[in-house]
């Protein structure tokens, strides 16, 4: 029975990002997630660390399918990692998913030692649109 599974733990190790195509890839428009319950391991230290990831991305002919990347940030919750790595790795594997038009990832993590972390990763250019963050 030691090797019996939850079905969300066995979905999370078997996670894997999906795109889909995107609805209006004719105009540039801004995708705005928020991810207030990441957790992630400090590599020195063992501990959790807390964050909120931000998403905000302009698509160009994919999006991203939202299960999934539940999935995928979910499968960093044992993953021994810093705070940049983490942020950028999330970009980059993004950015590979999707190619967008422009993309900017936020590790927005919670005091620790009396320290507040924010790491900002951006690939690609902003294109002039209506919605403000």
């Amino acid at each position: 029975m030691a090797d019996d599974k939850k079905y969300g733990t066995l979905a999370i190790e078997r996670n894997e990002l999906v795109s889909w195509p995107n609805p209006s890839p004719q105009r540039p428009y801004l995708v705005r997630m928020d991810i207030p319950e990441f957790t992630c391991v400090c590599p020195q230290s063992g501990f959790p660390d807390f964050a909120t990831i931000k998403i905000r991305y302009q698509p160009k002919d994919l999006i991203v399918e939202l299960k999934s990347l539940k999935l995928y940030i979910n499968g960093y919750r044992d993953v021994a990692i810093s705070h940049e790595a983490v942020t950028n790795a999330i970009l980059d594997d993004l950015v590979a998913l999707l190619d967008p038009r422009w993309m900017r990832v936020t590790g927005d993590f919670n005091v620790r030692g009396n320290i507040k972390t924010v790491v900002v990763a951006e690939h690609g250019a902003r294109a002039k649109e209506p919605v403000s963050e």
